[in-house]
């Protein structure tokens, strides 16, 4: 573990990162406020977004933050074109005042904007075509949701090796292995993760107790700790599902992601703070648990991409529920039945785009992954060659990876075509 020590703190700091919203109209607005920084203060008439199918199914139905309510790919482009600050990356637009939200309103009335399909291999993949009365900007986004991998400004590409424009080269995470998570995760200096799982903790909490406050969506965190026995495992889907809701709802709460998405690291941190606050663990072993939580979502999404028509959030309730297999006293043994326990249940949960539904996906995703954890704690595990169980664990987090990156392809485009025929 030693020679990757740094590459797994760095691997946490470079996916654990705040973001307002969700991430795909997000990163469309950050498109948006990147283009602004170069239309010296013209405003736009004429915008063409040309998205790619994963990143349209995600930013069609859910509500953009900070706008009042507005929906889709088009007020998140024009929201960052009024009111962006690229700088703040994925809280670009925090600072949105009630004059940008009449301007953005004003400027879809008049239809500046046009979404087209994207044709392309990458799942995260948009251009962006921006002109004013004396600019034209096209802005690339690619693979990462504020990775530039072009931006032209009348025609010059600019240079992307130099200044604040520079792009950081990720760390390699096929280092990355369930042993040597829960290695580093037990014996990680607790000072070189502090700031960033200490804000995860701050934020996804937050957000959690936003969501049950009865104002967002179908109140599906309420319901469920009305409808379910009084237990910290029920606290724990509930808290959940409700902030996943409440962003879901256009929450302007900030939370910190998990490999590129917000529910993922919602659900990959608030089940394990909700277990450990409610049995009075003490903060290291929180600590410790959600590095352990958030590098097994990572691992799986490294296989898997960063969109595709695999349901995230099923990878981090399994991630959580392994989390809490550690907190029981579970070892390497159960925290792997517990992944591939999970497996054997919940491995076909779909994504089809973020919106409110999401929470109750994630609370039937938690209640089975849970399952799979006390299982695994009463050493009950599925043999190896069950249906897409492996017999290692990094066999079967393989094939969930070669399931949703190459199998769910076709499913993934008929998703997209049943939600445009609406």
């Amino acid at each position: 573990m030693d020679c990757h020590y740094k590459d797994y703190v760095d691997i946490l700091k470079e996916e654990l990162i705040p973001a307002m919203g969700c991430t795909e109209p997000i990163s469309l607005a950050y498109g948006g406020a990147l283009a602004k920084d170069f239309l010296g203060g013209e405003t736009p008439v004429k915008v063409t977004a040309r998205c790619s199918r994963n990143l349209l199914k995600n930013a069609m139905c859910v509500k953009v933050p900070n706008t009042g309510g507005m929906i889709g790919v088009k007020a998140a482009v024009v929201a960052g074109l009024v009111g962006g600050e690229s700088a703040s990356k994925m809280e670009v637009i925090s600072h949105l005042t009630d004059d940008d939200r009449e301007k953005v309103r004003q400027l879809l009335n008049q239809d500046i904007c046009t979404v087209e399909m994207l044709e392309s291999p990458v799942p995260l993949h948009y251009i962006l075509e921006v002109q004013s009365e004396t600019h034209e900007i096209v802005v690339e986004i690619s693979h990462k949701h504020t990775h530039i991998a072009r931006l032209s400004v009348d025609g010059k590409d600019l240079d992307l090796e130099s200044g604040q424009l520079v792009q950081i080269v990720p760390v390699d995470r096929s280092v990355l292995t369930v042993e040597g998570i829960l290695e580093f995760a037990e014996t990680v200096d607790l000072e070189d993760i502090r700031e960033v799982i200490g804000r995860q903790i701050q934020d996804n909490y937050t957000i959690a107790l936003e969501g049950l406050t009865g104002k967002y969506g179908v109140d599906i965190g309420n319901l469920i700790l009305s409808k379910e026995e009084d237990t910290v495992e029920t606290k724990m889907k509930a808290y959940t599902a409700a902030a996943s809701e409440c962003r879901m709802e256009g929450c302007p709460l900030s939370v910190v992601i998990n490999s590129g998405s917000g529910n993922q690291g919602i659900t990959s941190s608030v089940p394990v703070v909700v277990y450990c606050r409610e049995n009075h663990l003490p903060e290291e072993k929180m600590y410790r648990a959600l590095v352990l939580s958030n590098l097994l979502t990572i691992h799986q999404k490294t296989g898997i991409g960063t969109l595709s028509a695999f349901c995230g959030a099923v990878c981090a309730s399994i991630s959580s529920a392994a989390a809490v297999t550690y907190l029981k006293g579970g070892g390497l043994e159960e925290i792997s039945a517990t992944l591939s326990n999970s497996y054997g249940g919940i491995a076909g949960t779909i994504c089809d785009g973020a919106k409110a539904t999401c929470g109750f996906k994630i609370y039937s995703a938690l209640s089975s992954a849970f399952l799979a954890g006390e299982m695994a704690l009463r050493t009950k595990r599925y043999p190896g060659n069950t249906g897409i169980i492996r017999n290692t664990v990094e066999g079967s987090v393989q094939a969930i990876g070669k399931l949703a990156r190459e199998g769910m392809v076709d499913t993934d485009k008929k998703i997209l075509q049943i939600m445009l025929e609406n």
